[in-house]
């Protein structure tokens, strides 16, 4: 696998470390009980973290039946269940962080991570929301820690419509979707025909939330 990214010139920390989370976090409601939480920067060391899991992760690229075809998921895909050990000893120190940040709104931990690689602008993730098992019925949350170059992360209400919230998510930062969020509005990394260099996002859920 070849991929070409250009670290940050403000990222010049050599081994990755979490800065705090309170005090430093900012939320925006959505309404209908939806919010999100933005933590720019969250990771000291970002890049350096990126290059680890560029090659310590195992990629794979997957297919997925799609209308009357099947069709190639457009970025690549790892899945880390509860009690599978994650790639890098700072990925389970994030995970008890937002664990311990979030303790007293979501009331359970975090105990899963997704990881998506997006190479380059053709990679993308269309309009959803993380509503397999619970997700579709009750409250909860979805803290998406990027790397790696920005991506915007685009938000609208479930039902269609134009993005009504973007987040440039990137080089560290943080994005927690919480209350109603996965429920009452859809999210999405649309393609882009920008040049843009490859991003890794880890997405951390509790436990019965896809």
């Amino acid at each position: 696998m070849t991929v070409t990214f250009q670290a940050s010139l403000l990222d010049q920390e050599t081994e990755p470390r979490l800065l705090p989370l309170a005090g430093a976090v900012e939320r925006s409601a959505l309404g209908q009980g939806a919010w999100v939480d933005l933590r720019r920067g969250w990771l000291a060391g970002a890049d350096e973290l990126f290059e680890r899991l560029l090659t310590a992760v195992p990629w794979q690229a997957e297919r997925r039946p799609m209308y009357d075809r099947v069709v190639d998921v457009p970025r690549l895909l790892c899945f880390y269940d509860e009690g599978d050990r994650l790639p890098d000893p700072v990925l389970a120190e994030a995970r008890a962080r937002l664990g311990d940040h979030y303790a007293a709104e979501l009331r359970e931990p975090f105990r899963t991570a997704g990881m998506c690689l997006y190479r380059d602008g053709r990679d993308s993730v269309a309009w959803h929301g993380d509503r397999i098992g619970r997700g579709c019925t009750d409250d909860t949350m979805v803290a998406i820690l990027s790397l790696g170059s920005p991506r915007s992360l685009l938000l609208r209400p479930r039902g269609g419509g134009p993005a009504v919230h973007r987040y440039e998510a990137g080089h560290g930062d943080l994005v927690v979707m919480g209350g109603s969020c996965q429920r009452t509005w859809e999210h999405a990394v649309p393609k882009t025909l920008r040049r843009v260099g490859p991003r890794i996002s880890i997405q951390y859920r509790p436990r019965g939330v896809r």
